[in-house]
């Protein structure tokens, strides 16, 4: 796996916080291409790929606590929770929990933590339309999308489709799961798919989250 040199470039272009900002305010969502370093998205990238080779990834499914079970016909990804274990990894949540306070002082949502995870889709694997977070729920608050793969081609599938919130079969934007190309939009209200992939497609999916503790007993993450 490539060692990440923390010297080099920060994780988001000089920009890309202020433009965030502007369009989660302006429209829900935001899509940015080349934000994110490269060389960053290259040592995550060989990290996720390594973890597939060697069995460490863990079939991903819907719902939490006991709701939660496997639906390949819904999902048909592998995952893997960052928890800090490498450089690389470090590097992205530390960029995270610097954009969660530009976001609570710009927007004052009161995020209070952030999590993040791997996602492996072998080909032909997709994730049907749906919302990060239930309606009233409102622990996920914003949702973001980190792209790994380097030199995507055309054609090859599985982009993430952003759907209007007031008319869920509206498409209102296609992303294409590039490294460098970083996605966010509020987990309550943009409903989204990841269309089925030709090849292996990686990336990170994230939500800032804030505290939805009941009787003092806080709300665990995942």
């Amino acid at each position: 796996m490539m060692a990440f040199n923390v010297s080099s470039s920060p994780v988001f272009t000089p920009t890309a916080q202020v433009a965030i900002v502007d369009a989660l305010v302006e429209q829900g969502w935001y899509v940015g291409q080349d934000v994110i370093n490269r060389d960053l998205c290259k040592a995550l990238h060989d990290e996720l790929l390594h973890m597939a080779e060697h069995d460490a990834l863990e079939e991903a499914g819907i719902g939490r606590g006991n709701q939660h079970h496997l639906r390949k016909d819904i999902r048909g990804d592998a995952i893997h929770w960052l928890d800090r274990e490498s450089e690389a990894q470090r590097y992205y949540l530390n960029a995270m929990g610097e954009l969660q306070q530009s976001l609570n002082q710009a927007l004052f949502l009161g995020l209070f933590e952030y999590e993040a995870h791997f996602a492996h889709y072998p080909a032909g694997a997709f994730y049907q339309r749906h919302l990060d977070s239930f309606r009233g729920r409102a622990n996920r608050v914003i949702s973001t999308v980190g792209y790994l793969n380097p030199d995507w081609p055309v054609g090859g599938g599985g982009e993430m489709v952003i759907y209007h919130p007031d008319a869920p079969h509206q498409e209102i934007a296609r992303v294409i799961p590039e490294a460098g190309t970083f996605a966010c939009f509020l987990s309550e209200t943009i409903p989204h798919e990841v269309l089925p992939t030709r090849l292996p497609r990686a990336s990170i999916a994230g939500w800032f989250r804030r505290n939805a503790s009941l009787g003092g007993v806080l709300d665990p993450a995942r």
